[in-house]
């Protein structure tokens, strides 16, 4: 069972997603996780690591979203690794 720290970090990300539309909007267009659908899926494990997938594939977002959590974004990256995130893509 992944630590909570983690699962934390991604609830954060997503409320910094949200907040701002143009960020929502993509994340949505994206994952495809609308409101309904994420609220139904917070209790699956993938989810949390997709939330973080969608910042760490692009570094100002996962920059920005650190800088608000005031966290290192590697922070981000190793709790979407510890999530499930990046399965086969150790290197």
């Amino acid at each position: 069972m992944p630590d909570q720290k983690y699962e934390i970090i991604a609830l954060k990300a997503l409320g910094y997603i949200v907040s701002d539309d143009v960020l929502r909007d993509r994340f949505v267009a994206l994952t495809g996780l609308d409101s309904d659908t994420l609220r139904e899926s917070l209790d699956q494990p993938g989810t949390f690591a997709s939330i973080l997938e969608f910042l760490v594939s692009h570094e100002p977002d996962l920059i920005a979203a650190a800088e608000a959590q005031d966290i290192s974004p590697d922070m981000i990256v190793k709790a979407w690794r510890a999530l499930g995130g990046g399965a086969g893509q150790e290197f």
